[in-house]
């Protein structure tokens, strides 16, 4: 096991601060932990389990949404949300405030610095959620990590502008538009349906900035693979840099199981699986191998 992976593996029990409803069936979950929120950075995840038990013996893996501050910006914790699909977020989804929840991490590395101008972020699902944190401090309006500071933002420079391209089901299941947008963050929504915004993909959306001219400095993108997928093909033929936050499967989350390897184009040429958890969750999109089939 790496350096990365062993600097990773201590769990410890929190407190819940908030669990609460944001859009259908999705929690927006505020745990109480000032050391982790003062290390983690966007791009970076933790693993929760929902109690001290060990039923579910796995815990989830969720990204980083914010950092809770208080009144003069230090950090209380940090927020996750989640969409109850299983048997492990149902019982995250029954934690109320004052309960205590299993997490470890910070996990995995964060993402670049500010692009010089303007970013998109492409996300599917329930990919939006790494992109608040990543939208703030892009702009310069939060800081995270060793860059924390009660006394402001951090010194620039910063993307001139942001904006989230957001696919979903139907507009009920769009989780903190609200919150995106009190960051600064432009919104446009997808969905399946035709419920609210355009009817189709979400990668309709940044085709047609592309086909227009537009050229964002970075496209950043986070949902289900056939969706990454899409997106890489199109950034590609457009030239657009991009990365990628993936979503694959994770049991352990520090390295051990591979369970959510992904294969990587090496700088050589090669193709390697690389553990998403420990060599990721971000990579450069022209290095994701996507299949074919």
């Amino acid at each position: 096991m790496d350096a990365v992976a062993r600097s990773c593996v201590a769990q410890r029990t929190v407190t819940v601060l908030e669990n609460v409803a944001i859009a259908r069936d999705t929690f927006r979950l505020r745990l109480e932990d000032p050391e982790m929120a003062r290390s983690i950075v966007p791009g970076q995840f933790v693993m929760v389990r929902p109690g001290p038990g060990t039923d579910p013996l796995l815990g989830r893996p969720f990204a980083l949404y914010d950092v809770a501050r208080d009144a003069s910006g230090a950090a209380l914790g940090f927020d996750v949300v989640y969409l109850v699909i299983g048997r492990g977020t149902a019982a995250l989804a029954g934690r109320r405030p004052g309960d205590r929840v299993v997490v470890w991490g910070p996990l995995g590395h964060g993402f670049g610095p500010p692009p010089g101008r303007s970013a998109v972020f492409v996300a599917g699902g329930i990919g939006q959620t790494p992109f608040l944190a990543l939208g703030r401090w892009w702009l310069g309006r939060a800081s995270y990590g060793a860059g924390l500071s009660p006394s402001g933002p951090p010194a620039g420079p910063f993307a001139t502008s942001a904006t989230l391209l957001y696919g979903v089901r139907t507009a009920a299941l769009a989780a903190g538009v609200e919150d995106f947008e009190r960051a600064g963050i432009a919104v446009e929504l997808a969905t399946d349906d035709g419920s609210a915004g355009h009817r189709g993909f979400v990668t309709d959306l940044l085709a047609r900035r592309l086909d227009r001219g537009e050229r964002p400095a970075k496209v950043v993108g986070c949902g289900p693979p056939a969706m990454l997928a899409a997106l890489s093909r199109l950034v590609e033929r457009f030239a657009v840099p991009c990365d990628l936050s993936l979503e694959n499967h994770m049991a352990c989350g520090f390295g051990a199981c591979f369970s959510c390897v992904a294969p990587i184009r090496q700088p050589d040429g090669s193709v390697d699986l690389r553990r998403v958890c420990v060599e990721g969750p971000i990579f450069n999109a022209a290095d994701v191998v996507w299949s074919r089939a």
